[in-house]
């Protein structure tokens, strides 16, 4: 039976979907739709924060991210899947919050100045990168979502808008659900350099990515730094590449890697070659359902535009509830003085 509790979750359309988003959020995503009700959105809009200097790839990420995430096993029949610039409530909701949020309350998030410091050859001194998290804020309480499903290190940011959702309601009255976090597991997935799998460090690998292109990638991965020749022992809790084992390999061959490499039986590339074995067959479905769907993107259009209306209705009812809340609602405003 399906919890009515409502779950919301979104993600950026940057591009393509890689591995670390996959077990990150994407496969949580999957298994949560069976038990509550799941709203899931591709955040164009948060791309611009960005990338507003070229958004010319925007939509066709777009697209390219619902083929990703309904090869991942999303279900338009049992999630509402939509492009946050569809539903226009979420920038009605974003104008009233930036209302009642300090600006201190911005300053201090903690991927603020991370981000500006790591994406140092763009311009982010701009307002609409500094409110990032008020429009995120919206996302989640236009849908007066109870659970937004984040790992430990995303806490802070479910934080503020918690926050602000409490300081609107303060006054205003009892509008929004307080959202919760909704831990789920989420392992770590090291890039091909042993830093954090990310676009903007160029070290993941796709979905999408075909045969070759993972085999190719999995030949540059970092290995046990303290391994230099194919004699010396290896040490697999430190080696980047063990870390995909422990994701794609079987309990039996995990135990086999790590005990020949303990023992130098086995070599840095030959380990390379079994890993991207496993890789590939763990992608080998997803890259074939992804293919068929993205044979009509109209067909996905269709499922981007039923989705878009489905999540309208929900934003609809709480614009309603919200603007009659702040005396804005002329309808009711014009009834009230009858």
């Amino acid at each position: 039976m399906i919890n009515e509790n409502v779950v919301l979750s979104g993600m950026r359309a940057t591009g393509r979907i890689h591995l670390g988003n996959y077990f990150g959020a994407v496969k949580n995503w999957v298994e949560l739709q069976d038990r509550y009700r799941c709203f899931y959105f591709i955040a164009d809009w948060h791309a611009l924060t960005t990338d507003y200097a070229d958004p010319s790839r925007i939509g066709g990420h777009s697209l390219e991210m619902l083929a990703d995430l309904l090869a991942s096993g999303l279900d338009p029949d049992r999630s509402v899947i939509f492009v946050q610039s569809m539903v226009p409530e979420h920038a009605e909701l974003h104008l009233l919050l930036s209302m009642i949020t300090p600006l201190g309350w911005l300053e201090r998030v903690p991927t603020y100045k991370e981000q500006i410091r790591e994406l140092s050859n763009k311009d982010l001194s701009t307002h609409g990168f500094l409110g990032y998290p008020v429009l995120q804020t919206a996302d989640i309480l236009l849908y007066r979502a109870h659970f937004v499903p984040v790992g430990e290190d995303q806490a802070s940011h479910l934080e503020l808008s918690r926050e602000i959702g409490r300081r609107f309601n303060s006054y205003f009255g009892e509008i929004f659900p307080e959202p919760k976090a909704l831990f789920t597991p989420t392992p770590k997935v090291p890039g091909l350099d042993g830093r954090k799998m990310s676009k903007s460090y160029g070290n993941t690998i796709l979905l999408s990515d075909s045969p070759e292109e993972v085999d190719a990638k999995c030949n540059q991965m970092f290995t046990d730094p303290q391994r230099l020749r194919r004699k010396d022992v290896g040490h697999p809790e430190t080696c980047n590449l063990y870390q995909f084992h422990r994701l794609f390999s079987s309990p039996e061959l995990q135990e086999k890697v790590a005990r020949e490499c303990r023992r130098a039986q086995i070599g840095c590339v030959d380990d390379k070659r079994l890993i991207a074995d496993q890789i590939n067959s763990f992608l080998e479905p997803i890259r074939a359902k992804r293919q068929e769907l993205l044979k009509s993107r109209d067909s996905l259009l269709d499922i981007l535009y039923e989705g878009s209306g489905k999540a309208r209705e929900r934003a609809t009812e709480t614009m309603d509830l919200v603007r009659t809340a702040l005396s804005i609602n002329y309808r009711k405003v014009v009834e009230k003085t009858r």
